[in-house]
């Protein structure tokens, strides 16, 4: 196995006993980059450079004896919405193109700390605001979409290029192109994960959250990034360390890690398999049949207040977007893409009165999910109801004759837990006959990230093992 296909546990473990060096596994993906970026287009910049010299400095402190972690010298590469000090921020958009960042977010100075290797920053949606990331290939199809907004976080870890990626989610932009491109994705538990130094779509729905290969790779990184940061204002004290105690954490533990007696997962009767695609639901309710093989117990469930998600999630963000992106839109509107300004426009329409409407049915909406979570620990559904479309398509027909746009059909299985705030995981659970990814939504209550692992991990120890994209033969 070469050193860039190893996951971020893998890694770990070859670091930190010295029989990998920090610095080949480095060299190993900046080659795996230069090999596979002019197909995919992940990122908007790589950082050989900067990377080399974590690389060179792990090295050191690993000889020396100081070893920070499972992250130390392991490749990342982050949004570019993410402030890395001295580094652009451009979102990729024009209207950034000329931003440098001061000083590091949140997330990034504690991933520094925590010791990893800044391989570059990742191509997203125009200020994530989209859900195809258009500019980047999906990293098993070239002629597919990566999914967005973290598209270039998602393709980078599937193709090799980082051993994990940061990205942001504000109606599933984690979570849908880690479904469209078989990798795992995790969105926290909103304000688990400081936003401070991170370009913002909605700021009452944004999310921040790691895309890894493997469950317990996202856990790992997730106890790097969790805690409290004052200058979030959503930023929270969790309560207890719940969401550190992810899979192989504690290695007194001898407990079967694909146990799942005592787990009730929650299977909805409604809503989230309807307008599936039928090899999509085939997949996940074979996933769900695994999770009860491994000795949880189903329970029917059905998710409230349904016919208000979309118009919600609507009125929250698109105002906010639009109040975010105020000055620019009036100053330099054509140095965005169409479909961006059109969208800024639009929210500049949606009135006071109701944006309180869509605040007051969140609130409606979190006290309804938290009565139906009451009867299980977790809900699974598929994550998107259909797989990577073609570049450039824009609709969906369904059986029933329904036409639906693509953004609407991606977002539409995701935008859940961004108004509730609840934790879910995204994780592989096969492919469909095209031989693309399809994704399996596990989503817990708030703080619960642990649960949400546990199970994540189980299936993805019984279940079909799978390595990189196919780009790892080119």
């Amino acid at each position: 196995m070469r050193p860039y296909e190893l996951t971020v546990a893998e890694a770990a473990e070859a670091v930190g006993t010295r029989r990998l060096s920090p610095v080949e596994l480095v060299d190993s993906t900046l080659e795996r980059i230069a090999r596979v970026e002019p197909h995919l287009n992940a990122f908007t910049t790589v950082t050989a450079d900067r990377a080399r010299d974590a690389a060179r400095r792990a090295e050191t402190e690993i000889a020396r004896g100081t070893h920070r972690g499972p992250l130390h010298g392991v490749p990342v590469g982050l949004k570019d919405l993410i402030d890395v000090a001295g580094l652009a921020t451009t979102a990729s958009s024009r209207v950034r193109a000329c931003h440098r960042a001061r000083t590091d977010s949140t997330v990034a100075a504690r991933l520094d700390s925590a010791g990893a290797a800044l391989v570059g920053k990742t191509h997203t949606h125009e200020f994530a605001y989209g859900l195809t990331t258009p500019q980047t290939a999906n990293a098993w199809h070239p002629d597919r979409v990566a999914g967005g907004s973290s598209g270039g976080s998602a393709v980078a870890v599937a193709a090799g290029a980082a051993a994990f990626a940061l990205g942001t989610d504000t109606g599933g932009s984690i979570r849908v192109p880690a479904a469209l491109n078989g990798v795992v994705g995790l969105k926290p538990t909103y304000g688990l994960v400081p936003r401070h130094g991170v370009t913002s779509l909605s700021w009452s729905l944004d999310h921040v959250g790691p895309l890894t290969r493997t469950v317990e790779d996202a856990g790992l990184v997730l106890a790097a990034l969790a805690g409290h940061d004052p200058r979030d204002p959503a930023s929270v004290a969790a309560p207890t360390a719940q969401h550190r105690s992810g899979p192989d954490t504690d290695p007194t533990d001898r407990s079967d890690p694909t146990d799942l007696r005592g787990l009730r997962v929650g299977v909805p009767g409604n809503y989230y398999f309807d307008r599936v695609d039928p090899e999509v639901e085939a997949a996940v309710r074979r996933a769900i049949g695994r999770l009860e093989e491994l000795g949880a117990r189903l329970v029917d469930v059905e998710i409230p207040m349904t016919r208000y998600i979309r118009a919600t999630h609507w009125g929250l963000m698109v105002p906010e977007a639009s109040a975010y992106h105020e000055r620019t839109l009036r100053t330099v509107p054509d140095l965005y893409g169409t479909d961006v300004r059109v969208l800024l426009a639009a929210g500049e329409l949606v009135t006071a009165v109701d944006h309180l409407r869509a605040q007051r049915a969140r609130t409606l909406m979190g006290r309804a999910w938290r009565e139906m979570m009451a009867a299980v620990d977790l809900i699974a559904a598929p994550t998107v109801p259909l797989t990577a479309v073609e570049s450039g398509r824009t609709d969906v027909t369904w059986a029933d004759g329904s036409v639906e746009g693509v953004a609407d059909a991606y977002v539409r299985l995701s935008a859940p837990a961004n108004l509730t705030g609840f934790p879910a995981l995204t994780v592989p659970v096969g492919l469909d006959s095209a031989g693309l990814p399809i994704g399996m939504q596990l989503m817990g209550r708030p703080f619960d990230e642990a649960t949400l692992l546990r199970a994540g991990h189980a299936y993805e120890r019984t279940g079909t093992a799978r390595g990189l994209a196919p780009q790892r033969a080119s």
